[in-house]
């Protein structure tokens, strides 16, 4: 591998596997709010919130951290303007304390804090504007959780960078076209481990212990416990069950930090702890569970480059597929039976919805893990689906774009009408 090629897989991972703690959609406008008051100078007295419809499809149902329990964008951006650390980012509220709770809630209480719908054709877009005391100040984030592209105060503009809305991840920093199945193979048996060790050690730790938590705690709808009650402790189903169960704890508003993939905690989870819960049972090295995840993430990113940050495409599935290839790769699998079993598992699960963020995101983790080792199982034993078969066509890479274009553009109409349905019922 050339080292131009090695140095853009080792910022693509730096740049995706970052800490975030809680749902990533709430702590973003958390984020934009906590930008907002800093630029204010002051608590405000107003605070108005404008979000595309994907950002209130996915913050609606999630327990928002560090807010007692509370839901919805006007808790996070609450939350964001009374005890937020903007330099934190994803951690915005990672340090909030007991008293700034209550702070909140008397925020929540006794100030204007309004929600109205993006007038921004972008999928993915907050604005959080905030006002005392005879000023004003504007924060604007768009395409990825932590992009400002627009700040200002008093009508005065601070920070305004150029954004153009793209199906895949132009915007998140090194161009993914330079992913495909083969090269991150191949980058897995020859990465430096000083270049990967850190960043995957901490996601080992940070995942593992969120999962844990979901299995010891009441979290949501306790899928992961429910999967070992009712199927017991075979080492599938404990990879299914403690990957549901980090979701279970994660979605409930746990405060313990989470390392993402694709700007997403739920898909972090997904791609890493299938992978260490395999590579525990097998007994294998250290370096070779380093190894397995470096597959894992990758071929995540990659599955998700086409289809962008938000869709009505679930991302456990991309991220289950993920899971199944550094599986496979601690069994001894290379490129072709990865292959093989990344196109299995997006054949088996490529028809799964994303409606929001909530407790049943755990379960729809457990089917994507589940497809993903069953693609793995099919590989192992000689079978396959072939091009023709749906949207699979010759060769990974194609079946891959097959599915960017399926959930980017077919499912456009799909993702509207999830949101209406949703928002009809009342829940917007």
């Amino acid at each position: 591998m050339d080292q131009e090629t090695y140095d853009a897989y080792v910022a693509i991972l730096e740049e995706e596997l970052v800490c975030a703690m809680g749902c990533t959609e709430p702590i973003a406008v958390a984020y934009c709010a906590a930008l907002a008051r800093q630029t204010l100078g002051a608590l405000p007295e107003r605070v108005s919130v404008a979000a595309s419809a994907n950002i209130i499809k996915n913050v609606k149902s999630v327990v928002v951290p560090n807010t007692g329990g509370a839901r919805g964008i006007e808790a996070a951006a609450a939350a964001g303007v009374v005890a937020g650390n903007a330099d934190a980012k994803l951690e915005v509220l990672a340090g909030v304390t007991g008293e700034e709770i209550a702070t909140m809630r008397d925020f929540l209480a006794t100030h204007e804090v309004s929600v109205s719908p993006s007038e921004r054709p972008w999928i993915f877009d907050i604005q959080v504007r905030v006002s005392g005391d005879g000023h004003e100040a504007l924060c604007e984030i768009a395409g990825s959780h932590t992009n400002v592209i627009h700040v200002e105060r008093d009508g005065k503009v601070l920070l305004s960078e150029p954004f153009e809305e793209s199906a895949g991840e132009r915007d998140a920093g090194t161009d993914r076209g330079c992913l495909s199945i083969e090269k991150i193979v191949e980058f897995a048996g020859a990465v430096e481990m000083d270049d990967v060790k850190q960043l995957l050690g901490r996601q080992i730790a940070c995942n593992m212990a969120i999962a844990r938590e979901g299995l010891e705690g009441e979290w949501g709808a306790n899928i992961g416990s429910v999967l070992l009650s009712a199927y017991g402790d075979g080492v599938a189903n404990r990879a299914k069950a403690w990957a549901a169960a980090g979701s279970d704890a994660r979605m409930g508003g746990c405060e313990l930090p989470v390392v993402i993939n694709s700007g997403s905690g739920n898909q972090g989870i997904t791609a890493s702890v299938p992978v260490i819960v395999y590579a525990r049972e097998l007994d294998v090295s250290h370096e070779e569970l380093l190894r397995a995840l470096v597959v894992s993430n990758l071929v995540t990113i990659h599955l998700k480059t086409g289809i962008g940050r938000l869709s009505a495409y679930c991302g456990a599935t991309s991220a289950g597929a993920g899971a199944a290839a550094g599986i496979t790769y601690l069994y001894g699998g290379r490129a072709d039976e990865i292959a093989h079993t990344v196109v299995n598992a997006i054949a088996i699960d490529s028809g799964m919805v994303c409606d929001g963020a909530k407790a049943s995101c755990a379960a729809k983790i457990a089917s994507a893990v589940e497809a993903g080792l069953l693609g793995m199982q099919m590989q192992i034993q000689g079978k396959q689906f072939y091009g023709g078969d749906g949207i699979v066509v010759k060769g990974v890479e194609n079946t891959i774009r097959n599915v960017g274009v399926l959930a980017a553009q077919g499912m456009r109409e799909t993702d509207r009408t999830i949101i209406e349905l949703m928002c009809g019922s009342g829940a917007c």
